[in-house]
């Protein structure tokens, strides 16, 4: 079964090396005052009552107020186009079809653009919306309504510009396999307020990613804090079922007996991962009775079906966008939906027009049915990807038109908890190449999304193989000016 994540937070300046568990007993004995043999179970206690052991002290050193206490966090996997869905460049569309300047391509490397590449300009009219004005394409109608609650970054820019390694670094600040992801982080950090659910949920729609789970893993922080996988159809998580002729009182006293069996081998190894393991067999038992009605999204009422477009018993990104909502509302700390597909090399004018068909009303519908309930201003909702895609044409003007991958400038938007709605932060050239304004790294994203949950990214550490690690290296800062 997928590791399930657990309220408990190890000290982040604890040594979890896994082969220094000495160094980590030690560690919590001087915490708890030479207590030695009743270590364990303490522990056990804490996570089965949902309290933390080592972390009010060092929580008290990262965290302040918040303002907000959850977050959904939208990854369009394949990077759409900025270009032709958030940001209008009517001088791109003047010089359609003409060559683009030198310095686009010289000394650059792209992932697939050779020779001289043309201009591609976009084929879709842009419409201002709301009080602010913000452009939208016409690909997005039911997104553009929301202007007004959403804050703009027009200026992102990667260090990577293949997907995978492009992927990892904006989920995890890092390019390469190996470090926890931002759900981890926030996970480690602030845990979660549901006893019967992980703290960290993962909703899939499409082909799995180039970087795989490791998009959702832990990396180096202890197991429970990975993102747990629910599908929308069978199981919610693999194997929760009982077997068939297990009872609910069987699996129980099974769980029990594990239980006793793990805590026996803790009491000689000390091996944290071992107290995972407990709370993971804890909450899945749970979970097998709470999972089932939360998703079941046909207990919700006609009204909100039409709202979002939801396909009941269907693996359909509408369905997991209605999933995060209940999800929120149930205390899950942090839910990431991925959809694949917006890789266009190709076909670019008919790929995104049919992507965005899929996502806008069900996006729109998610904030509103946020905003309705009363959860948007503690919610914070993210919607990105990897990179952008560049203002030059990949393929042919008349056939099959497509774009490259852009790591220089890409959008993502923010809206809910703590965000300054109606506010486009950054600015390109007239071409949508290069910023000129407010050029935004990964690292202040990932800064800003932390600040906005409590948290201060640069307190917030993990020590690992002798060093304290964090989300944003050595980097990042807060963008203010997105922040109400």
């Amino acid at each position: 079964m997928n590791s399930i994540p657990p309220s408990i937070h190890p000290d982040s300046r604890v040594e979890t090396d896994p082969h220094s568990f000495r160094q980590w007993w030690c560690s919590r004995r001087e915490l708890f005052n030479g207590v030695s043999s009743g270590l364990a179970s303490i522990a056990l206690g804490a996570l089965l009552s949902g309290e933390t052991l080592a972390t009010s002290k060092s929580k008290q050193q990262f965290q302040y107020p918040a303002r907000a206490k959850n977050i959904i966090y939208i990854h369009l996997v394949g990077a759409p186009s900025q270009l032709d869905l958030y940001v209008d460049k009517p001088l791109l569309k003047k010089h359609h079809g003409q060559l683009a300047p030198k310095e686009f391509i010289e000394g650059k490397r792209f992932a697939f653009l050779r020779g001289h590449p043309k201009l591609l300009g976009s084929p879709f009219k842009f419409e201002r919306h709301g009080e602010s004005g913000m452009p939208f394409s016409k690909l997005l109608p039911h997104l553009g309504r929301h202007a007004d609650s959403i804050a703009r970054i027009e200026t992102l820019h990667t260090e990577e510009f293949n997907h995978a390694p492009a992927q990892l670094f904006h989920q995890t600040g890092f390019a390469q396999f190996g470090r926890p992801s931002l759900g981890s982080w926030i996970s480690y950090g602030l845990g979660t307020e549901n006893t019967d659910l992980p703290a960290f949920v993962v909703l899939l729609t499409g082909g799995t990613a180039g970087a795989g789970n490791s998009m959702w893993g832990s990396g180096f922080l202890p197991t429970s804090h990975q993102g747990v996988r629910f599908r929308s159809k069978g199981d919610p998580v693999l194997f929760l079922s009982n077997p068939k002729g297990v009872k609910r009182d069987d699996r129980k006293r099974l769980v029990e007996d594990i239980g006793k069996l793990n805590q026996h081998r803790f009491d000689r190894v000390q091996d944290p991962e071992i107290m995972t393991r407990i709370r993971q067999y804890e909450l899945a038992f749970k979970m097998q009775k709470a999972l089932p009605e939360l998703m079941d999204i046909g207990q919700e009422s006609p009204a909100t079906h039409q709202l979002y477009g939801t396909q009941p018993g269907k693996e359909h990104f509408a369905n997991n966008c209605l999933l995060a909502r209940r999800l929120v509302e149930s205390g899950v700390r942090f839910v990431q939906v991925c959809d694949s597909g917006w890789d266009h090399h190709s076909n670019l004018k008919n790929g995104i027009q049919n992507k965005a068909k899929l996502i806008d009303r069900p996006i729109a519908a998610l904030l509103k049915d946020l905003m309705q309930r009363g959860l948007l201003d503690d919610t914070l909702v993210v919607c990105g990807a990897e990179f952008g895609r560049t203002p030059m044409l990949q393929g042919e003007l008349k056939n099959n038109a497509g774009r490259d991958h852009h790591k220089e400038a890409f959008t993502t938007w923010l809206a809910g908890g703590g965000v300054r709605g109606g506010t486009v932060f950054g600015k390109t050239d007239d071409m949508g190449y290069y910023p000129t304004e407010n050029k935004t790294h990964t690292n202040d994203l990932h800064a800003t999304i932390l600040h906005l949950l409590g948290v201060d990214h640069e307190e917030l550490t993990y020590r690992y193989q002798g060093r304290d690690f964090r989300l944003t290296d050595v980097g990042g800062r807060v963008i203010d000016e997105i922040i109400a």
